[in-house]
């Protein structure tokens, strides 16, 4: 079951793909226990009958009047208003953080703490929006797909067997990365934070139609070429891990976003090194979630 934000007719909403994903569903159409102002009030305030309720019209086991057209609609950024940055994981895949580690100086896995940094985000970009280049402050803008955790309920102190109860769903990001601003600034915020550069979607995958912990391909495309290549079985730090280690110090709240890494084969690793271009299309995808498409410009 896969929740979006659309946009139809100019006015924002949230909704469920029918099980043939040619329909979209509108949550505030269905009679649930309340209407939803938009996705993060939906996962910080349904009750598991909205859930329940949900999977027996996704399963078809009941009807709805309304539908919409996907023809006659705009997907946005499941969250194109995160309450907080996304909260993100840098180097959690053993071949990323071999193809990275003499920049970053790091000689033995086995000894990190996962690194976390935040990702500035006061609107995020979706499903087939412009990504700009920013040419004017940096000529080595890179692409990252990543897996991105939906957190569903405030977490604080969590142990790392009790974790996936605090999961909404699953998503796809792209951490779109300036890698030369990365090294001027000696930190990442800026390299990282670029207007237009946090990009997710085209939708959350509830968390009961993923395995957990989970095990799921993960790809990169730029013009067609395959860049990445990789499974979530991968990361260093898993899901358990990375949001019991942040829960001890930092509560999580309902509706913020964890990105947890990209692996390898991001541009900055080949030789020459392959940053994004005017008119580059890119294809972040995530088994059983979907393709994340976006095309940048100038």
């Amino acid at each position: 079951m896969k929740f979006f934000t659309f946009k139809y007719q100019e006015r924002e909403e949230i909704g469920i793909l029918t099980k043939a994903e040619d329909q979209m569903i509108p949550i505030n159409k269905i009679n649930l226990s309340q209407t939803f102002s938009d996705m993060n009030d939906f996962i910080e305030f349904h009750k598991e009958k909205d859930i329940n309720e949900l999977k027996k019209i996704w399963n078809e086991e009941k009807k709805v009047d309304k539908y919409y057209n996907l023809d006659n609609i705009r997907i946005l950024a499941p969250i194109p208003k995160p309450l907080h940055d996304i909260i993100s994981i840098g180097v959690n895949y053993r071949e990323h953080l071999e193809e990275v580690a003499k920049e970053l100086n790091i000689k033995n896995s086995t000894q990190m703490s996962p690194v976390i940094f935040t990702k500035r985000a006061t609107y995020i970009n979706g499903l087939d929006d412009v990504i700009p280049l920013h040419d004017d402050i940096t000529q080595k803008l890179d692409y990252e797909v990543e897996l991105g955790v939906i957190i569903k309920k405030t977490a604080s102190k969590v142990k790392k067997s009790y974790v996936e109860d605090y999961i909404f769903g699953y998503t796809i990001m792209n951490d779109i990365s300036a890698r030369d601003l990365m090294t001027k600034h000696q930190q990442w915020t800026v390299g990282k934070g670029l207007d237009g550069t946090a990009v997710m979607g085209p939708c959350i995958i509830y968390k009961d139609y993923i395995q957990y912990p989970v095990n799921l391909n993960i790809f990169s495309k730029i013009n067609g070429e395959i860049r990445q290549n990789s499974n979530t079985k991968n990361f260093i730090f898993d899901i358990g891990s990375l949001v019991s280690n942040i829960s001890k110090g930092i509560t999580l709240m309902p509706g913020d976003i964890i990105s947890t890494g990209t692996p390898s084969g991001v541009g900055m690793s080949y030789d020459p090194p392959k940053f994004l271009k005017d008119g580059d299309i890119i294809e972040c995808q995530i088994e059983k979630i979907g393709v994340l498409k976006n095309v940048v410009q100038k």
